[in-house]
């Protein structure tokens, strides 16, 4: 009788043995070879399921995306509006070491395929699902009084998700005031600047 393949699993556990090879070895040390050797399948095997290392990053991409919404749900709830938006930002700053690998990953996605017009426009529509949540939040601070007056919700939203992404960057690089506490400073700074009983 044939063996029985869960071919969603063997995505899966691609794609999680990309993440842990990019996190170990940076993006150069994440070959083929060695994803399928990490996920303990020969070497044809990432084919099968991947037409090129662009799509498999892609779905890296994807699966910490997702993995990030799927916490954002959860210190979310009960939340409203710059207090939804204070613990959705701690979800995605890189002020944890498992945030941090995580952010590696995005921008070693961003740095490879980004320049691939289908897998730009992919990262694109994830980003659209933030910025409505943002433009939630900021509305809910605003209906509550609580935002300042001065704050154009759909610029602060725009500013709001370059900063998010800009601190992975800022992350990977390192320097001064670039670690776990400067990030949590950074974003009191930026709530703080939003909010009118400051």
């Amino acid at each position: 009788m044939p063996k029985i393949v869960d071919h969603d699993q063997r995505r899966l556990d691609l794609v999680q043995a990309t993440l842990r090879l990019i996190v170990r070895q940076g993006l150069n040390g994440a070959t083929m070879r060695d994803i399928a050797a990490e996920a303990g399948f020969a070497n044809g095997v990432v084919k099968t399921y991947f037409g090129s290392k662009a799509d498999l990053l892609a779905a890296t991409y994807l699966y910490v995306f997702e993995a990030t919404n799927v916490r954002v749900a959860t210190s979310t709830t009960g939340l409203r509006g710059l207090d939804a938006l204070r613990a959705f930002a701690h979800e995605v700053l890189p002020v944890t070491p498992a945030l941090h690998d995580e952010a590696r990953v995005v921008l070693s996605y961003l740095a490879e395929v980004a320049q691939n017009p289908e897998h730009a426009r992919a990262t694109a529509e994830t980003m659209e699902l933030w910025r409505a949540w943002i433009v939630s939040w900021l509305g809910e601070a605003d209906a509550d009084g609580r935002l300042r007056a001065e704050v154009d919700i759909e610029s602060e939203t725009e500013v709001l998700l370059t900063y998010l992404l800009g601190a992975q960057t800022s992350a990977i690089i390192g320097g001064r005031g670039f670690d776990f506490a400067g990030f949590r400073a950074q974003l009191d700074y930026v709530i703080a600047r939003l909010d009118r009983s400051n």
